[in-house]
């Protein structure tokens, strides 16, 4: 078990070594992860056999366990799920001890589009940055504007246009325009 956590944690030290510096402001390793839609979460309460699930959070944030109905669980940590299972079981089960595990990131999806060796949608683990991303889609083709590639994001009603010029962050000049994309986001390459 040490050698396994020793392992997670370089695999993250070195994915945030090699992410760029001032490039992942905002994340930091003891932030707990919010569930979203379209993840996958498995839910058991102990010695309870029969109540044993593996749920997708729909797209209203909520899952519908045995007893208790539906729960809202997008926004909130395991931990926090956890504790208002526990609670609304207890009713029916004394003291009942859950276990919440997001067993597929089904949220952090991604999209690179256009002139790239593998565009389509990427489903990942982590954030990515834009850099990442293109690495991911096999970087851009021969003929591509790296000059003009723009992130879209759509933001409520309202969609915004953020550019990057990989010409500039290739040279290693500008990296702050390396931004963390966020869910949902499509990167285009004219």
């Amino acid at each position: 078990m040490k050698r396994l956590y020793g392992i997670l944690c370089f695999s993250l030290a070195l994915l945030f070594v090699t992410a760029g510096t001032g490039v992942c402001q905002g994340l930091r390793m003891s932030d707990n992860y919010l569930i979203h839609p379209s993840d996958i979460l498995e839910i058991s309460i102990y010695g309870e056999s029969d109540m044993v699930r593996e749920l997708v959070v729909r797209p209203d944030g909520k899952v519908s366990f045995p007893l208790i109905g539906d729960i809202r669980v997008a926004g909130r940590s395991t931990d926090e799920v956890k504790q208002l299972i526990d609670e609304k079981v207890s009713t029916y089960i004394p003291e009942a001890s859950s276990t919440v595990i997001v067993k597929t990131l089904g949220s952090l999806k991604y999209y690179v589009v256009g002139e790239v060796g593998n565009p389509g949608m990427f489903n990942v683990s982590t954030q990515l940055t834009v850099l990442q991303a293109l690495a991911l889609a096999g970087g851009l083709k021969t003929f591509a504007d790296e000059d003009d590639i723009k992130i879209i994001r759509g933001q409520g009603p309202d969609t915004i246009k953020i550019r990057f010029d990989y010409g500039e962050a290739k040279k290693g000049e500008k990296l702050e325009q390396n931004i963390l994309l966020q869910r949902g986001d499509v990167v285009l390459v004219p």
